[in-house]
């Protein structure tokens, strides 16, 4: 089998990808990635076929972008910069890639494209979401920025809540999906947030039912599996400095916004604050120098990158954006969360964590060092959130959840008879 997978997005998007990769590939398989070639070296480190989806200067010139992490403006940002783009060449890719009767693709939550090639190719084609916040419900709804409605409201104003949101997404995303499906005979998608993000074969979703249960009103192809949990461990080579830290004093706090937060400046400077306030060690993880304050104290030290799996076991808590990849490390960790989110999937991720009592959230205008060195402490002074957090990750299955999720994409390709 040739397995196709695209994946769009940052870091915390693609790695899962590359987890998935890899195990179809150790099953047998022919994987080949198609992704930004910002993420080159990562996936033939991993042993992965690799096809580029742009440019690094593209993925660049979106990651510098401030308004990706606007509450409003981000989405539309990803939706029409990421997104939009891609049509065309993820078609003329998998024709090029397509060996008719033995490949099958699989597509990010932003690989709309996957849609069009699926149609007009006849790849079986699964949708693969990371976070739960891409399944609409009137029942137990995803938290998104700017909701009219919670989760106790009526499920009619639920409906109507999404019905509006469906046609504000139609209104800034379809017209180019549309006019791309036009000049290649195909119908137009209508209603984008349920049929343009969930394949008709198949919908995987890559978290436990744990952290979200499956809603009557969920795709009915939906089928959950787990976290894939790659991180690049093994890949990338950990600084010296990073194993003297740890081991020269108490567990510390780690403080990332994300991979691709390239304006994380005020972010850093209340972690510092916050941590000289509460009298704490702790980590500042992002790639962007820039962003970190200059001369940092003693029990303080930045790092451009380390594979959550080697410093999150050995970390008090962590403090993050609300990334769901971060997240299901920090579960596996089994250490309190702090998260401070912005856009996207973030606040659903926040609502999860707080219904899972392992975690808690401060919004950007409070990410303030005063009220993270208090919420630090109502974190770690007692005992119930730790307790909680290292009940939750006893729960983690990662080879049965991986073994789950490559069955289902196995299962997309008729048995040969």
């Amino acid at each position: 089998m040739r397995v196709l997978i695209i994946a769009i997005g940052s870091a915390g998007d693609v790695h899962p990808f590359l987890g998935i990769g890899s195990a179809m590939q150790s099953r047998g398989h022919e994987v080949i990635l198609i992704t930004s070639p910002y993420f080159e070296q990562a996936v033939r480190k991993s042993g992965l076929g690799f096809h580029p989806l742009g440019t690094t200067e593209d993925f660049q010139r979106l990651q510098a972008d401030a308004d990706l992490w606007h509450p409003r403006r981000g989405p539309w940002v990803v939706l029409k910069k990421a997104t939009s783009p891609t049509f065309q060449p993820i078609l003329d890719i998998a024709r090029e890639l397509h060996v008719p009767g033995k490949t099958v693709l699989l597509g990010s939550s932003l690989a709309f494209g996957g849609l069009n090639v699926r149609e007009l190719l006849g790849i079986p084609f699964a949708s693969v979401h990371l976070s739960p916040a891409l399944f609409v419900s009137v029942h137990r709804q995803p938290v998104v920025h700017g909701m009219l409605f919670g989760q106790g409201a009526p499920r009619f104003l639920k409906a109507f809540q999404w019905t509006i949101a469906a046609r504000i997404i139609d209104r800034f995303v379809a017209p180019d999906l549309n006019r791309f499906r036009q000049t290649h005979g195909l119908p137009p998608i209508r209603n984008l947030m349920r049929r343009g993000w969930h394949s008709p074969d198949r919908v995987i979703g890559l978290f436990p039912d744990w952290i979200a249960a499956p809603q009557p009103d969920w795709p009915p192809q939906t089928r959950l599996t787990g976290f894939p949990l790659f991180d690049e461990a093994g890949l990338r080579e950990v600084p010296a400095e990073v194993e003297a830290f740890l081991s020269s004093g108490g567990p510390p706090v780690i403080f990332t916004p994300g991979s691709a937060m390239a304006h994380g400046h005020a972010f850093f400077r209340e972690a510092v604050k916050a941590l000289s306030r509460s009298g704490r060690r702790g980590i500042l993880l992002t790639p962007f120098k820039e962003t970190v304050p200059d001369d940092l104290p003693e029990n303080v030290r930045h790092f451009s990158y380390i594979p959550f799996s080697q410093v999150l076991p050995r970390a008090a808590a962590i403090v993050y954006h609300g990334g769901i990849g971060t997240c299901s490390q920090a579960l596996q960790a089994g250490i309190p969360h702090l998260i401070q989110p912005m856009a996207h999937d973030q606040h659903e991720t926040l609502s999860r964590i707080r219904d899972l009592g392992v975690g808690l959230g401060l919004p950007p205008a409070k990410f303030q060092d005063k009220r993270i060195a208090a919420a630090l402490d109502e974190l770690l002074d007692g005992r119930e959130f730790r307790d909680r957090a290292q009940d939750l990750a006893k729960s983690f299955e990662p080879e049965k959840w991986m073994r789950r999720t490559c069955e289902l994409v196995e299962d997309l390709l008729p048995k040969q008879g």
